[in-house]
């Protein structure tokens, strides 16, 4: 059974793991970043990022990522693509468990494995992300300026993201399986009063349809009626939750009621030495800009945390 120590070992490959990893092997921390397949997360399929600081005309999220990865190596950072099976941060030492039945040590762990849209699991929903499918209105809004979209959700994200929609949107179709919404009352109100959304109630969305690179309508069923209909949109935006990628995790460190981990303002867990950055944790907002300032945050205090655990 393989046995390898390091100063800081970052689950997650994504921009949150990327700046960690910058930050924390430009210190001369002895860092290892693990990532299931490649390095990159949500942004490495989303299509464009307009909203990323120092990119005026915009950035791809493949090409921002690459940016990352190389600036990562320029200080020797070590990247392995491993999936985590499970962790101990019971001792001095953190360990985890990987596949291939490997174990790493390390002083300090930063966690950065991200969260996933939860999906409708419907045809043309892969076939279509990042091709009129998204899942983050503030991210892609813009790009569908002037264009008939479809929202799916019914709660505060769903709601506000759809109203946030309006100033670039002919129209929003925001469908619901219920014959009513789940969001805050001030939110109803707000898209009740708004023009450009039309509401389709007692509704599912069945699949997605278009041509070979486009979306180019949904199918839509009434679950009273039964019957089914075709919306002809440019765009699709699906609320209906977010997972957390922590499944490896267990009860090692404190997370919330839908398995988000629980941080202070230096990113540190409730496991002295473990800290959490991005979208794993409970946080107001999940952007790129937000998962790079959190990382930076989690890598120093990770770095003070190791300096203090040598000296002791």
């Amino acid at each position: 059974m393989d046995k390898l120590k390091y100063d800081l070992v970052i689950i997650g490959g994504g921009p949150a793991g990327l700046t960690a990893g910058i930050y924390a092997s430009r210190s001369r921390l002895d860092t290892l970043l693990i990532e299931k397949i490649t390095p990159g997360g949500q942004a490495l399929v989303t299509d464009w990022i307009e909203n990323y600081p120092g990119f005026p005309g915009g950035i791809s999220g493949p090409d921002l990522v690459m940016n990352m990865v190389d600036q990562a190596k320029k200080f020797d950072l070590k990247i392995e693509s491993a999936e985590v099976q499970s962790v101990d941060f019971s001792g001095p030492l953190k360990k985890i468990f990987l596949d291939g039945d490997r174990i790493l040590e390390t002083k300090a762990v930063i966690i950065a494995s991200g969260a996933s849209p939860r999906k409708l699991g419907v045809p043309g929903e892969d076939r279509f992300y990042g091709k009129g499918i998204s899942f983050c209105g503030t991210c892609d809004g813009p790009f569908f300026r002037n264009k008939d979209v479809i929202a799916i959700g019914g709660g505060d994200t769903a709601v506000q993201e759809s109203i946030f929609l309006t100033k670039f949107v002919n129209k929003v179709y925001l469908v619901h399986r219920r014959d009513k919404l789940r969001a805050a009352k001030i939110l109803q109100e707000r898209a009740f009063a708004n023009d450009k959304i039309d509401f389709i109630w007692d509704s599912v969305v069945t699949s997605f349809n278009g041509g070979l690179m486009s979306l180019e309508g949904a199918t839509v069923k009434n679950l009273k009626t039964g019957e089914s209909s075709e919306v002809k949109i440019d765009g699709a935006f699906i609320w209906i939750g977010i997972l957390p990628n922590t499944s490896f995790i267990g009860n090692a460190v404190d997370i919330d009621e839908y398995g988000f981990i629980r941080v202070n303002d230096k990113m540190e867990t409730s496991v002295p030495g473990v800290f959490a950055a991005g979208d794993v944790r409970d946080t107001p907002l999940r952007q790129i800009a937000t998962a790079v300032g959190d990382s930076a945050i989690a890598a120093m205090s990770a770095e003070h945390y190791i300096e203090n655990f040598e000296h002791e």
